[in-house]
């Protein structure tokens, strides 16, 4: 692919076939995404890769307490709710993944298991955890790069014919990911993206989300015209 074809083909996928992703071709991607930018060239970053069993109990697990009411563990700051014109941007493609999947606003149990899809990783084959190194806690650059990274290996991953989606339900019962992934005590958990094949006949994964314009987010200063 061309890079345009990559960033503007792009979509999340929250629909997966159940087939292996070979180890070597995500070893492959992880190494296309670590060419992304780090501040300083401090590259924070390290990755989780896990299938099979191990995913199977980190499903479980995020399922069982979330559905018990436990509340969230998320190591990374969540921040507060969004309000006004990001919650609307929420909201909107909310709205276009219920009307893909013909979830109607009073099905309350279409909702609930459309937001347990995303405990369970969406189901794919394969989840990447990005973790980064604790002893860099409280600096705003780790995050940023983190951030890069993992844009870097979404993009890889469809690069390849995978697909994949950022992913922060997957990790809000920390515990149960870092026991079953085992995730060294020096790293903090920062996010899981699910990859895998794409799922065509899945209905969300035909979902484009609608994106502002460049007039709307850009101010250009200097230029003649």
């Amino acid at each position: 692919m061309q890079f345009d074809d990559v960033i503007l083909g792009r979509r999340s996928i929250r629909g997966y076939k159940p087939d292996p992703v070979p180890k070597e071709l995500i070893a492959e991607i992880i190494g296309l995404a670590m060419r992304a930018p780090s501040s300083m060239n401090t590259q924070p970053w390290n990755f989780y890769v896990i299938t099979g069993e191990p995913l199977d109990r980190i499903r479980a697990g995020n399922t069982e307490r979330m559905v018990a009411g436990i509340p969230q563990s998320r190591e990374f700051r969540t921040g507060q709710a969004f309000a006004g014109k990001h919650r609307d941007r929420q909201v909107g493609v909310a709205k276009q993944l219920f009307s893909a999947m013909g979830i109607e606003r009073d099905n309350t149990e279409k909702r609930q298991d459309w937001v347990l899809r995303g405990f369970r990783q969406f189901d794919a084959p394969v989840c990447v955890i990005i973790t980064y190194d604790r002893v860099l806690d409280g600096s705003d650059d780790t995050p940023f790069d983190c951030g890069a990274v993992a844009t870097a290996l979404v993009n890889a991953t469809w690069s390849r014919g995978l697909g994949a989606v950022i992913n922060s339900q997957g990790i809000m019962q920390s515990p149960v990911v870092r026991e079953h992934a085992g995730i060294a005590d020096d790293q903090v958990i920062m996010k899981s993206i699910a990859l895998g094949w794409p799922d065509e006949t899945f209905p969300a994964n035909a979902v484009v989300s609608e994106r502002k314009s460049v007039e709307e987010a850009t101010v250009f200063v200097g230029f003649e015209k």
